[in-house]
């Protein structure tokens, strides 16, 4: 994604808020302040405001999209300290990096000023490049409420940019269900009103109707609204706007990005880089390896396996998915590629499992050995669903396990299904559902009265 961050800064919310946007698309001068009235005088204006959301998503997922939805859950192990040592062995503290929610409340800022100020500069409501950029800015910040609760719980809820001194910057945490509620009136905001699609290198990275229904459909299944989950799962599958791609070409996916199977990527480029190769490709020094069971769980002649990790050692100690099978670079540089936050597979999938939840097991089926077939396995019926993996929603979450392996879904599949505790006690002693969300930071606690730490965490 063709962005140069220079980042505005602003006025703070609960001491880590700021607003601000980076240079344009269209090479806009960058700026050093401004209050949102005085900077919001013409559309390039409101698509360079929209474009710092975009910034603040990058930094937001360049490393941490790894630690929320892969570390604390069985698919990885890791022989580092720090936050990969903790979130492995279940010891949480609020001083851990990955307890931090400024960048997600940074891009909540940044979406509040858009959502408010890019209606001044056009002239009609009828616009569509209006329509589509109040399209994109609200469903980023869905998204960005949407990981804010699965990640913590009860968050503060703030839908206005912070503007007057008279405003209060000491925001309470709202319950998880109303902030939800907002994801939704987000997301079905953006599914309306963005764009179908986009030309060139914009294509996939920026928020489309298929990326608003896909984390929709994120949203149902986690509510366990699967009548719902269907219904936007399904307008992704039968819009004719992506399709799975052939076996030949899954590393692709993560590789040169943008596929056809892609719904929505965060960009980065030689400019916004992410920790990609630091996460995953350093050898016998990346954060994260497939763990042990990951490996064991993977089926006879899965033809993913020598396309997911280094499978000439005993010991795999890099994972090939997002370099392409046999990389074997050992530099710690920082990577370009884009991280692929959600594609067709993972909307299957959702689908099927939503179908196999209302006892729908046809419709689940179909979809199921739509992956499987891809990846070179035997077409599955309910009994072997349940000889090989339990139940049928059993043998859908094992292949979201592995087509979706190491992409940050593992660890929310496991809470929203509750089996967090089930899958993770053997390993590292999970037992208290209080202890699944993080803690929040100990520096946010401590600037603000008005929130209270994780009851877990006290």
């Amino acid at each position: 994604m063709k962005i140069t961050i220079k980042s505005i800064l602003g006025a703070a919310l609960i001491s880590v808020l700021s607003y601000g946007c980076s240079e344009s698309l269209l090479d806009k001068d960058p700026i050093s302040s401004f209050s949102g009235q005085g900077f919001y005088k013409k559309a390039s204006d409101a698509q360079a405001g929209v474009n710092g959301i975009y910034n603040s998503l990058q930094s937001t997922m360049r490393l941490n999209f790894a630690y929320w939805g892969e570390g604390r859950a069985d698919n990885v192990t890791t022989r580092h300290s720090g936050d990969p040592f903790a979130l492995q062995q279940n010891a949480l503290t609020p001083i851990i990096n990955s307890a931090k929610w400024d960048n997600f409340y940074t891009l909540i800022s940044r979406a509040n000023y858009a959502i408010k100020y890019t209606p001044t500069v056009f002239q009609t409501e009828d616009s569509p490049l209006r329509n589509q950029l109040l399209g994109q800015a609200r469903g980023l910040r869905g998204l960005a409420y949407f990981y804010l609760t699965r990640i913590w719980g009860d968050v503060p809820l703030i839908t206005e940019p912070y503007e007057s001194v008279e405003q209060d910057i000491f925001v309470a945490r709202t319950p998880s269900a109303d902030v939800l509620k907002q994801v939704e009136e987000d997301l079905l905001f953006a599914a309306e009103n963005c764009a179908d699609n986009y030309t060139g290198d914009r294509d996939k990275v920026l928020f489309t109707k298929s990326a608003a229904q896909a984390f929709l459909t994120h949203l149902y299944m986690w509510q366990k609204r699967y009548d719902k989950a269907i219904e936007t799962a399904d307008k992704i599958i039968t819009g004719n706007r992506h399709s799975l791609v052939s076996i030949s070409d899954w590393n692709n996916i993560f590789t040169m990005g943008r596929s056809a199977e892609s719904i929505f990527e965060v960009g980065y480029n030689e400019t916004q880089t992410n920790a990609l190769r630091v996460l995953y490709a350093l050898g016998s020094d990346s954060d994260y390896v497939p763990s042990a069971n990951f490996i064991a769980s993977i089926e006879e002649g899965d033809l993913r396996k020598e396309k997911i990790y280094d499978v000439t050692q005993a010991q795999p100690r890099k994972i090939w998915k997002f370099f392409g099978e046999g990389f074997n670079d050992e530099s710690a540089d920082p990577s370009s590629n884009n991280i692929v936050l959600t594609r067709l597979s993972d909307i299957i999938l959702l689908k099927a499992e939503a179908h196999a939840n209302l006892n729908q097991n046809d419709d689940a089926l179909t979809l199921l050995n739509q992956i499987r077939r891809r990846a070179g396995l035997e077409i599955m019926d309910a009994s072997s669903a349940n000889n090989l993996y339990g139940s049928l929603i059993g043998a859908i979450l094992h292949e979201r396990s592995i087509e979706l392996s190491f992409e940050g879904h593992r660890w929310f599949d496991l809470v929203r299904t509750g089996l967090a505790i089930p899958t993770m006690k053997p390993i590292n002693g999970l037992s208290d559902e209080r202890n699944i969300v993080w803690p929040i930071f100990e520096t946010t606690i401590l600037r603000n009265p008005n929130l209270e730490q994780n009851e877990f965490y006290k």
